[in-house]
């Protein structure tokens, strides 16, 4: 089973995800924010399972939840998903 390793962006990311979803929608903001996190497990059985971007990294996009994209490296040798940043598919840039 591949590791994952979150990046110290990724708890930034999630607080300003689940402020804004509880500013929009506080009855519904903690099962997406689960949601977001079961996806984001999804690369612990399957890390290719992301689309490839620049500079090697992937893009796994995250369509439950609300539309959210989570930007991370796959070391096949190490057998390791480095999760580097997560952002609404509205955002225009990752917060690296």
């Amino acid at each position: 089973m591949t590791r994952l390793v979150l990046s110290a962006q990724i708890e930034a990311d999630f607080e300003r995800i689940f402020e804004f979803l509880f500013e929009h929608a506080p009855d519904s903001s903690l099962r997406r924010i689960q949601e977001i996190v079961a996806a984001i497990d999804i690369l612990q059985t399957s890390p290719k399972i992301g689309r490839p971007v620049a500079l090697g990294q992937r893009e796994l996009v995250i369509s439950k939840g609300g539309g959210y994209l989570a930007l991370y490296r796959y070391d096949p040798i190490d057998d390791i998903a480095y999760v580097l940043a997560l952002k609404s598919q509205r955002e225009q840039d990752y917060r690296l």
